[in-house]
């Protein structure tokens, strides 16, 4: 089974991408992973990654599409896994369609966590004050739920649109919410 997770931040996109990854017999992909695995490696993605990291800029679409291809062009990925982070724009969907079909393989489903976005506030301040983050303001918190809704709800029309949309509810234990996805996966 070939999935994708979304969600906003706070959703729980993480963890049960990890859970769900298990239960499928299949690769957790995850692009911070991957970022963080080709930066300290010293690949030549990597590399590239990095001089955008350290000058404060987004790596371009071009260097994630290619670590994301090199990923699941690998075994453990050939079979069943599930991406997360990735696609995050339009023009990410187009080249996910491309790698997909490049390997012979299509999308099964998207998993969209639906989560109040007052719950949402709430999780990622309580974490920001366990973890000692104090960058996660909540104004920080607020903008970072508006970019997200401004930039991914496109994408969640364009996978509605081809029938793979399964939008779960987020609220609850861990284990309510993987019960919840596990009823909506396709058989």
């Amino acid at each position: 089974m070939r999935l994708l997770i979304m969600g906003p931040p706070g959703a729980g996109k993480g963890t049960q991408a990890v859970s769900l990854a298990e239960r499928i017999g299949g690769a957790h992909i995850s692009t911070g992973d991957i970022f963080r695995a080709n930066v300290k490696d010293h690949t030549e993605l990597g590399r590239e990654a990095q001089r955008y990291m350290d000058a404060g800029d987004y790596v371009p679409d071009e260097v994630t599409n290619a670590m994301v291809r090199d990923r699941l062009a690998r075994d453990d990925a050939r079979d069943a896994f599930i991406l997360d982070g990735y696609p995050r724009t339009l023009d990410q969907v187009s080249t996910l369609d491309s790698i997909l079909g490049e390997l012979g393989q299509q999308l099964d489903g998207v998993v969209e966590l639906v989560v109040d976005p007052e719950e949402l506030i709430g999780r990622l301040l309580k974490r920001a004050e366990t973890s000692g983050r104090v960058d996660d303001t909540e104004d920080v918190v607020r903008k970072r739920q508006e970019v997200y809704t401004a930039e991914t709800a496109p994408l969640l029309e364009v996978y509605d649109q081809r029938d793979l949309l399964l939008q779960v509810n987020g609220i609850g234990t861990v284990d309510e919410v993987a019960a919840r996805i596990d009823v909506v996966l396709p058989a």
